[in-house]
């Protein structure tokens, strides 16, 4: 199949999932990435013979120079995956930390671009990095801009972050899901969770900054719009599934049974009726990570 091709990406990816049906149990494929992961050495040998088996019978040929085997840990689409986790690829990060100081808003889309990929590994990432998202503003792309204090501390924080090192697990369908969530004035941050022998396993962190009219929002509402968000941008997670909600404003976990007369709350609570959940009280002091995300 020739490079170039408008329709080549979509033909040839439909064909890795034909040839390699019935192995979705452990097996990835991605164009022309084919990821195997297995719990125990010998079905890990038992896999890589029945993809090279279904590979040889399609007439294919791979090159070994390109192949990793039995590893721990691989590199996969700029993430290092294994373990049951994944976290950042070092090169990625270090492109990050080695781009110059952005001069226009051609750059400071540049780097915005380079940092959104790995933005839900970021705490509060929407609202650290509003001081460069407000400098896009205009109509002109290469328009100058003046690089500010307030912009360097907010590129610098968001470099800080990555190169923690922070790490996200991989979800377990068999386990309760935790959706925590909270508002500020600014935002609302939300984190997927869930909790292995006592200790908080994350899955992925969301934020997202409130727009004009959201920000007049009462303080009831901002909460449970939080909450909206977050089942919106988690339903895929969630659909089907039984989990629990926690928020520290206690006035939403009566949201399921008596929404009151406010509107807004009413509609909001009609949108989660077709999910199984609950909504559990805890104090802003036993989930301040997740006031920090809607607050820095």
């Amino acid at each position: 199949m020739p490079f170039g091709l408008l329709n080549a990406p979509y033909c040839f990816s439909k064909f890795m999932a034909t040839l390699l049906q019935g192995c979705e149990q452990y097996c990835v494929p991605y164009l022309d990435d084919i990821a195997i992961f297995s719990n125990t050495w010998q079905d890990h040998m038992k896999h890589i013979d029945e993809i090279l088996g279904k590979i040889a019978s399609a007439k294919l040929k791979i090159k070994p120079v390109k192949c990793t085997f039995a590893q721990d840990c691989v590199k996969y689409l700029g993430h290092m995956v294994g373990g049951g986790s994944r976290s950042t690829a070092e090169a990625k990060i270090r492109a990050v930390l080695d781009f110059p100081t952005p001069r226009s808003k051609t750059e400071i889309r540049k780097i915005l671009g380079m940092i959104a990929y790995y933005s839900r590994y970021i705490e509060n990432y929407a609202t650290l990095v509003e001081p460069l998202t407000r400098a896009l503003k205009g109509k002109t792309r290469k328009e100058s801009i003046e690089w500010t204090e307030e912009m360097e501390k907010a590129l610098e924080n968001v470099k800080g972050k990555l190169t923690q090192k922070p790490v996200l697990f991989a979800p377990d369908f068999k386990r309760e899901f935790i959706v925590q969530t909270d508002a500020s004035d600014l935002g609302v941050g939300v984190i997927l969770t869930q909790r292995i022998n006592g200790e908080e396993h994350p899955i992925l962190y969301l934020s997202r900054k409130f727009s004009g009219p959201e920000k007049r929002y009462s303080a009831t509402e901002r909460e449970c719009a939080a909450i909206i968000f977050a089942i919106k941008k988690l339903r895929y997670y969630l659909d089907g599934q039984k989990f629990k909600i926690e928020t520290d404003h206690n006035p939403l976990v009566w949201l399921k049974t008596n929404a009151g007369n406010n509107p807004r709350l009413m509609r909001w609570a009609l949108a989660l009726q077709p999910f199984n959940y609950t909504i559990v009280h805890r104090p802003g002091k036993e989930i301040a990570y997740v006031d920090c995300l809607s607050r820095l």
